[in-house]
């Protein structure tokens, strides 16, 4: 099996989005044609602080570049008129750590009723 290798980039452009980086590179073909990649770069980090990326790579040739625009542009469209520009995601996970601390304080509260039992009343 031949391992595929990457062709020189010809121009590239990355969008840094919180954890996320995207990369927008064009490349050449073996018949020095161009196409697209872009890759999705995310960064997580272990409990011990060492941090590893996980990344997702798409493949994007000129003949498809006027239905993958038109199908972007029509989902990217659909979501603004269904949802609005509001980031929720960003809203839900301020209003989800409040719950959070809430449920922690009243676990925390329920468990001090049970701290008192000894074994030799069970």
């Amino acid at each position: 099996m031949a391992e595929r290798v990457e062709q020189e980039e010809i121009f590239s452009q990355v969008l840094r989005a919180g954890r996320r980086t995207y990369f927008f590179d064009v490349r050449a073909t073996k018949a020095d044609d161009y196409y697209l990649t872009v890759t999705e770069s995310k960064k997580f980090t272990h409990d011990d602080g060492s941090f590893h990326y996980q990344k997702h790579k798409i493949y994007l040739y000129k003949e498809d570049f006027s239905d993958f625009h038109e199908m972007l542009k029509k989902a990217t469209d659909y979501i603004i008129a269904e949802k609005g520009n509001e980031v929720i995601s960003e809203r839900h996970q301020k209003d989800y750590k409040k719950e959070e601390n809430t449920n922690t304080e009243e676990s925390t509260e329920s468990a001090k009723d049970f701290t008192d039992i000894s074994f030799d009343d069970i």
